[in-house]
């Protein structure tokens, strides 16, 4: 579903940027960054618009997330392609549920669209083959005091929609990225995506 149907269905997203997040995240004692088209932007440089903002959080960290957020922000769980609002702190979240939609009343637009990632406290699994592991602390880098996505593994994350944004976004990095990085997708691409396009390219 694009972002056009997103919002005829759902209703419309205000722009958010990154400081917006870093505000929102601001005396929250949780591990927290940007993933999504503006980490890709943080690393490679503007090169698109972008339909919305994706903070991440480790999906353990729902608990805190939620104190950190209460009296604030209305949390929706979007899983499977339906919506349910978290009423209570006692609504469980699926454990299928990978992204978490905020906003501050059913009248008021989205504003936030949190990316739920399976993680240790030491250790990242891509969602997708768990043979694909990393240290927590080395899928995560900074840029102006903001914690974002590594490219690499957004990249990987982007690989098996294959839109053209992502396409764009692929392109705007690939020149970029230092060998270790460039060796690492390249391995986890193997991995999770034997026949992709992009192997050849990097």
């Amino acid at each position: 579903m694009d972002h056009d149907e997103i919002v005829r269905l759902y209703g419309p997203w205000v722009q958010r940027g990154p400081d917006d997040v870093a505000d929102l995240f601001a005396g929250y004692d949780g591990l927290w960054w940007i993933a999504g088209g503006w980490a890709i932007e943080a690393f490679a440089g503007p090169h698109r618009s972008h339909d919305d903002i994706d903070p991440s959080i480790p999906q353990r960290d729902i608990p805190a997330l939620r104190a950190h957020l209460a009296g604030r922000y209305d949390i929706w769980q979007a899983d499977d392609g339906s919506l349910r609002p978290l009423v209570s702190e006692t609504d469980p979240v699926s454990d299928t549920c990978e992204n978490l939609w905020l906003r501050r009343s059913g009248a008021d637009p989205w504003e936030y669209d949190f990316i739920l990632m399976d993680a240790s406290s030491t250790t990242w699994t891509f969602k997708r083959d768990a043979r694909i592991r990393r240290s927590l602390p080395d899928i995560v880098w900074e840029r102006a005091g903001i914690p974002y996505l590594r490219p690499e593994v957004q990249l990987l994350h982007k690989a098996q929609g294959l839109r053209p944004k992502d396409q764009l976004d692929f392109d705007a990095c690939r020149p970029l990225l230092n060998t270790d990085s460039r060796d690492w997708l390249r391995w986890a691409l193997g991995l999770a995506h034997p026949a992709h396009p992009w192997l050849k390219m990097l």
